[in-house]
């Protein structure tokens, strides 16, 4: 009985060793956030709820900063996170980039990490990290969900194989929506061989009177699915009002559009953000450009709503993940699209992002666009048959 108490002892006392060692661990670094919008938005609320999943798993400290906007409020939110001690810092917006770089500079204590941005590996700064990740894999994946509902809607004599024209509401027309819009496309045509789509966009991340204008814009004009990538429930509760199927972007909006929502496609930022704060706490190096896949756990769908769904969606899209994943599909397979009619034989992507937006770097290997191979952050800018712009002011 003895030994088995001291046994019971040795074992507690090696448990509250470790337990003290990873809160002394924990204790080396506090994480400041900083998110363009709030719980409102579907894009930041996904970033929300990865940071607090990533912090609260290691223990983490941590300051959530919401709406701020891409302007010289980022710098000045930086500077009041590191005077409440934060040695960590990310920003989840575009636009935030220049003055989190200016932050950086002026604090070469703090380690800076952003989502989006273009200029890490240019910029070559010891504390400043760009992220991304392969979610035009998942795009790939969502379009494929909504092909094969509209082979079903053909089936049921819903709509004619002519008849397959969706929408989709893009935010800007930067490489990151081209990118998003494109490879949503392809995965529908990989199912649906007929399928066109228009493309409209608002001139902002977060407009929901201008999504929801935007959707109703796309149906008016005989879009049978909408997609988007925009934040708001804008575009969801248009499509929900009229009985047109949606694909969402960042999260599932079932809740309210329980009738037309199918599937969403999303980073989990969650890996990334564990992988900067164990970089922190071990004393590593954080890499400069990295990018998530579906191998990192970084690009997720959320479950496909059967109610809404074609029958068998999940079982084909188990199967053409695990294709993506071996490579056995290219989501940018140049044989699968053409530019002005012709097939893409060579293209050089901006890459580096230098003033005048050149291209600098060929992207075309082994008879596909390599997408984030090259910088995390999308750079696929073209326009490829089969999709229309309504517009391009924005």
């Amino acid at each position: 009985m003895k030994r088995i108490v001291a046994i019971l002892l040795v074992a507690i006392l090696c448990f509250s060793i470790a337990s003290c060692g990873k809160k002394e661990e924990a204790a080396k670094v506090k994480a400041g956030f900083i998110f363009l919008h709030d719980e409102n938005s579907t894009y930041d609320l996904n970033f929300i709820n990865a940071a607090k999943e990533a912090c609260e798993a290691l223990g983490i400290e941590y300051i959530l900063k919401p709406n701020i906007p891409e302007g010289q409020e980022c710098y000045d939110t930086a500077l009041e996170l590191i005077d409440e001690g934060c040695n960590f810092i990310f920003a989840d917006s575009f636009g935030h980039e220049d003055y989190m770089i200016q932050a950086a500079k002026d604090n070469p204590e703090v380690q800076f990490c952003h989502a989006t941005g273009t200029k890490a590996h240019t910029e070559k700064l010891d504390n400043y990290h760009n992220a991304f990740a392969h979610i035009y894999e998942g795009r790939f994946l969502a379009g494929v969900a909504a092909g094969l509902k509209l082979n079903d809607m053909i089936e049921k004599g819903e709509i004619t194989a002519d008849q397959t024209k969706i929408g989709y509401v893009g935010a800007w027309t930067y490489a990151e929506v081209i990118s998003g819009y494109t490879s949503f496309f392809l995965g529908v045509r990989s199912v649906c061989p007929t399928v066109t789509m228009e493309v409209t966009f608002t001139g902002s991340w977060y407009d929901e009177t201008a999504e929801k204008e935007g959707a109703n814009t796309l149906i008016q004009n005989g879009c049978v699915l909408i997609s988007q990538h925009a934040d708001s429930m804008g575009a969801p509760t248009a499509c929900e009002k009229a009985g047109v199927p949606n694909v969402s972007y960042n999260g599932s909006t079932k809740s309210v559009a329980p009738n037309t929502f199918i599937v969403s496609s999303r980073i989990d930022w969650a890996p990334y953000l564990t992988y900067c704060l164990n970089c922190i706490i071990k004393g590593e190096k954080i890499d400069t450009d990295w990018t998530g896949s579906i191998d990192t756990g970084s690009v997720k769908l959320t479950e496909v709503n059967t109610d809404v769904a074609a029958e068998g969606t999940q079982k084909k899209l188990d199967e053409v993940a695990a294709k993506l994943k071996s490579g056995e599909i290219k989501v940018f397979d140049t044989d699968t699209f053409t530019v002005d009619g012709k097939k893409l034989e060579s293209y050089m992507a901006d890459v580096d992002s230098d003033p005048e937006y050149k291209g600098d770097t060929e992207v075309i290997e082994e008879g596909a666009f390599m997408e984030s191979k090259f910088r995390s952050a999308p750079y696929f800018d073209l326009q490829i048959d089969g999709i229309t712009l309504l517009d391009t002011k924005y």
